[in-house]
């Protein structure tokens, strides 16, 4: 079968990206690097306990865990001033190199008897200290090498990327583990990176000249009218200039201010996280105090989940013709409706399958704030934006998972997963009044003429 051939078995939405040289080229990139972060969840806790002294393999777990995640959210903050200016394939490519070059130290200290537990969260906070900024590369990147109406399709095939990693790569994770070093578990994804950072350098535009970013004053950095005007107001230039005395996050959130909708979709993410956040300490303590089960069923929740997630991230692309708003807010209040069985009593069975469909509900969230950011930031100022949107959430999940442990000690496991539930349809209740309220003001004008899922800019 060709390749013309095989494209035309994909859906419709799909289609115009796999006619694009530099997308295709992209994605597979994308999709090993993804793989590679799934394997590390379980190799970067795996090799903490396995190099830990006698009795501090929590604290060293708990450090390494940290240290891959959290500094992503201190270095959108520190480097603001260095790297806004940058365009998005560099900064993509800048956290690739990181990551290939201090991740790939690993299996190498680890092989020479070097590894010593503080060299490796150092290696380890190193290596994610410009993930924020490579991430929002990445999103940046799509929107500059994409047209408009071509963004939706290609935020969900990167989001379901992602999702398809949590599911696939920690089981392979510990099926290699069996055979090999964790350590060399991760030097795979710091090779992943390496391919990454190399792909992202050949990328070119479609009249083949590399993808940069549209400069302040250009035609696509002042493409949004509207938001630019809000830009001016935050205190940025009429098309997307430097913010006097502000860095990276800081502009961004500045920017942010005179986007009302922009902010809207953020404060809800930020939200819908943090409640996220205790079911996730709940269900294994659901599975094991209530169900009285053990780590295989709670793998099957997960994966399951996953597996839908998988998929509604998939179906994402077919809602452009669908208002944005209705279609998130319906999100949100769908997750919550599939956690309350957990707080009725049901069976094993049923509660899979309520997680199997909050899954599915949830796999175009993040495909869908995307589009929305891309769409109604200019050009110029959208790495800077998306940054900003990385270093707010980073906060949300820890906060929340945070917050599980004492709601567990008063409700318990299927209180806790009840209320999440419960607060999250709430969330899209109180998103949906303010989102109702302010369709009733005066409205702004639109960015493109229509909103991000192909109707009007207000649904």
């Amino acid at each position: 079968m060709t390749p013309a051939q095989t494209t035309r078995l994909l859906p419709q939405a799909y289609r115009p990206l796999f006619a694009h040289a530099g997308f295709k080229r992209l994605l597979p990139a994308l999709a090993a690097s993804d793989l590679g972060d799934g394997m590390s969840v379980v190799a970067v806790a795996w090799l903490a306990i396995e190099i830990a002294p006698p009795g501090r393999s929590g604290l060293l777990l708990g450090a390494a865990l940290a240290a891959y995640a959290l500094p992503g959210a201190l270095g959108a903050l520190l480097f603001g001033r260095l790297l806004r200016r940058l365009p998005a394939a560099r900064l993509l490519a800048a956290d690739s190199r990181i990551r290939a070059v201090l991740l790939g130290c690993v299996p190498l200290a680890w092989a020479t008897g070097l590894l010593h537990p503080v060299l490796y969260v150092a290696l380890l906070a190193g290596s994610s200290v410009l993930h924020a900024w490579g991430n929002a590369g990445r999103y940046s990147l799509v929107a500059q090498m994409l047209a408009p109406e071509q963004r939706l399709a290609a935020n969900a095939l990167l989001s379901s990327s992602v999702s398809a990693s949590i599911v696939i790569g920690p089981a392979l994770a510990g099926f290699l583990a069996a055979v090999v070093s964790p350590a060399w578990l991760i030097g795979l994804d710091a090779l992943s990176f390496a391919v990454l950072a190399v792909q992202v350098g050949r990328v070119r535009a479609p009249g083949g000249e590399p993808v940069t970013e549209p400069k302040p004053g250009s035609e696509a950095g002042s493409e949004a009218g509207s938001t630019s005007e809000a830009a001016s107001e935050a205190g940025t230039g009429a098309h997307g200039g430097a913010v006097t005395g502000s860095d990276g996050p800081s502009a961004g959130l500045q920017l942010l201010r005179g986007q009302p909708e922009l902010l809207g979709v953020l404060a809800l993410t930020w939200f819908f996280n943090f409640l996220y956040g205790p079911a996730e300490v709940a269900l294994p303590l659901h599975v094991t105090d209530d169900l009285h089960a053990g780590a295989g069923l709670l793998g099957l929740y997960w994966a399951l989940f996953g597996a839908g997630a998988v998929l509604g991230g998939l179906a994402a692309g077919a809602l452009r013709r669908f208002p944005l708003w209705p279609v998130t807010l319906g999100i949100v209040a769908g997750w919550g409706f599939a956690l309350v069985p957990f707080g009725l009593g049901a069976s094993a069975p049923v509660t899979l399958a309520c997680f199997t469909l909050g899954g599915l509900i949830y796999g175009p969230f993040t495909a869908l704030s995307y589009t929305l950011f891309q769409e109604r930031t200019p050009a110029a100022w959208l790495t800077t934006v998306l940054a900003a949107r990385s270093a707010a959430l980073l906060t949300a999940g820890p906060v929340g998972t945070a917050l599980g442990g004492p709601l567990i000690a008063l409700m318990g496991p299927r209180g806790v997963l009840a209320a999440s539930g419960i607060a999250t349809v709430a969330l899209a209740v109180v998103g949906a009044a303010v989102r109702i309220r302010s369709t009733r003001r005066p409205a702004s004008r639109p960015v493109h003429g229509s909103g991000p899922c192909g109707g009007a800019a207000r649904p």
